[in-house]
């Protein structure tokens, strides 16, 4: 499983749609509101680095209007009490 870490800054007034329309993507399981240099952090989990590429390069950042910058980092390993791969099985 590939985990990325998107932060996204929104043009304001359509933050309630971006929301909305990220959370349909396949592969997005959270988007968190924040406070700080950005506006949203959003977890892809997916099978590989093509299809994080997908979900950000082209879906996020083609088909949703309102956002305006994104910064994705990949994460190399994750630490969890929880089965990560169990619970967000692709």
């Amino acid at each position: 499983m590939v985990t990325g870490i998107v932060l996204v800054n929104v043009e304001r007034p359509m933050l309630r749609g971006v929301i909305n329309e990220v959370m349909k993507i396949k592969g997005v399981t959270e988007v968190f509101t924040v406070a700080g240099e950005y506006d949203l952090v959003v977890m892809v989990r997916v099978k590989s680095n093509n299809e994080l590429s997908e979900v950000v390069a082209n879906k996020m950042a083609h088909d949703i209007k309102g956002i305006s910058h994104t910064k994705t980092l990949i994460s190399l390993q994750a630490h969890s009490t929880f089965d990560l791969e169990k619970i967000f099985s692709c």
